[in-house]
């Protein structure tokens, strides 16, 4: 299965209101494993970035002057290629996919209709009542968030984090793994495309006679053993 982790930077909270996208970020995701396949953009949004949103991802409205629009092939057609018909997971998706959705609108682009999953209600359902941000479920599993503390957030880094968070919270490593109808060996390697490996001889008994003999006369001091009732 393929996925798209993504997250966007905007130049505030709602494209209602003027507010336009400023960057893109995604990770490419096959069978719960990261394949290493990313996409970044900024974007020239052709207004100014408030200081309230710069404060949060120091993108300054001076750096995105000479920026690719949305509507140039690097960017909306761009993204809409490297996304394909993938399932998209984002962070509180409804935010993204409605900044996503307006400048494809803007660009006279029909809207997406990739499946989308929001790690935020998954979170909220796997731990009830607990802090449900990016940096909390990064705290909680462990994920470093030096480079997110050293230079705020970003589109690709948090993108990155989200997918490690999105593995936690589905046990994407058991699905790759195992496969995804939890069965390991061939059925998991099969799914893959990696071929089965056979053992080269069969391994030695590991039982003595003597341990074989103890075994036998345990199981004939058994009067009715259950897998013989079975058996009837």
């Amino acid at each position: 299965m393929r996925q798209i982790i993504f997250d966007t930077e905007t130049t505030g909270f709602s494209p209602q209101d003027g507010d336009r996208l400023i960057e893109i970020g995604a990770v490419e995701m096959i069978d719960g494993n990261v394949t290493g396949e990313t996409f970044h953009t900024y974007v020239n949004p052709d207004r100014e970035v408030p200081i309230e949103a710069y404060r949060v991802h120091q993108i300054s409205t001076e750096f995105l002057r000479d920026k690719p629009r949305f509507h140039e092939d690097s960017v909306g057609p761009a993204f809409l290629r490297f996304i394909g018909d993938a399932e998209l997971v984002a962070h509180n998706a409804p935010f993204d996919m409605g900044f996503i959705n307006a400048e494809l609108a803007l660009a006279g682009m029909p809207e997406l209709t990739n499946s989308v999953r929001d790690t935020v209600p998954l979170a909220r359902r796997k731990f009830p009542g607990a802090p449900a941000s990016l940096d909390a479920l990064c705290q909680r599993f462990g994920i470093s968030k030096a480079e997110r503390e050293e230079k705020g957030h970003g589109a690709l880094l948090d993108s990155e984090l989200l997918a490690k968070v999105f593995i936690e919270l589905t046990g994407g490593r058991q699905t790759a793994l195992f496969g995804a109808d939890g069965r390991g060996g061939s059925q998991g390697a099969a799914r893959s495309g990696a071929p089965t490996r056979q053992r080269g001889k069969e391994l030695p008994p590991r039982l003595t006679d003597a341990e074989k003999e103890a075994h036998a006369a345990f199981i004939g001091e058994l009067k009715t053993p259950i897998w013989a009732k079975v058996a009837g």
